[in-house]
């Protein structure tokens, strides 16, 4: 089931205290990025962060599943999303930790 724009559009403007928050829509699903590294993504209508381990800290009781079938463990983040305070500061420290995304090749 691919997720709703709407649901999508709720997030991106929970977390837009974060930082430069935009979206992208992959193969029927949704990649967020914040400062152009992609730390979430959104699957059946629900949050999935990406790891890391401040983030771990932060949440302190977390919740792990993956995004699709055959995906890498996320953050799955389902109580907090309302918070707009909290969720900003998890995306937040979680786009301070992934490294800067590495520059595409051109073709030649």
């Amino acid at each position: 089931m691919a997720s709703d724009l709407s649901f999508v559009e709720f997030v991106v403007d929970q977390i837009e205290d974060a930082g430069e928050i935009r979206f992208k829509k992959m193969f029927g699903e949704y990649a967020v990025y914040c400062n152009a590294k992609v730390v979430a993504l959104i699957c059946d209508n629900q949050l999935f962060i990406k790891p890391t381990e401040g983030g771990r800290v932060f949440i302190e009781d977390v919740v792990e599943a993956p995004a699709y079938p055959g995906a890498k463990l996320s953050f799955l983040i389902e109580d907090k999303i309302d918070d707009r305070e909290w969720i900003s500061n998890l995306v937040r420290i979680t786009a301070q930790e992934l490294p800067v995304p590495k520059p595409k090749k051109k073709k030649s």
